[in-house]
């Protein structure tokens, strides 16, 4: 009984780590791909002297969004990895 619950929990883990690490890696990497130019945006605009407006755009809406959709890719990886693990304890 106890080898069919850790192969289920192993099966379990196994499938929820590749759906999470497959949900989080495209908005994790578009994430970082707008850090990049926001950055770049500032250091022109320091460059030229100009003012930054502090309030939110586009950008910033579409970072915070695909922060949020990346942290849940991988908490849900990381739930993934925690059912693996267990499953490997009850084998002991």
């Amino acid at each position: 009984m106890n080898a069919i619950v850790s192969l289920v929990l192993l099966v379990a883990g196994a499938v929820l780590t590749a759906i999470g690490w497959s949900r989080a890696r495209g908005p994790y990497a578009r994430y970082r791909q707008l850090q990049a130019e926001d950055a770049n945006v500032a250091r022109y605009e320091a460059w030229r002297g100009g003012l930054r407006d502090s309030g939110t755009t586009g950008a910033s809406v579409a970072m915070t969004m695909l922060r949020r959709q990346a942290r849940q890719g991988f908490a849900m990886a990381g739930v993934g990895v925690l059912l693996f693990l267990a499953a490997l304890l009850l084998l002991r």
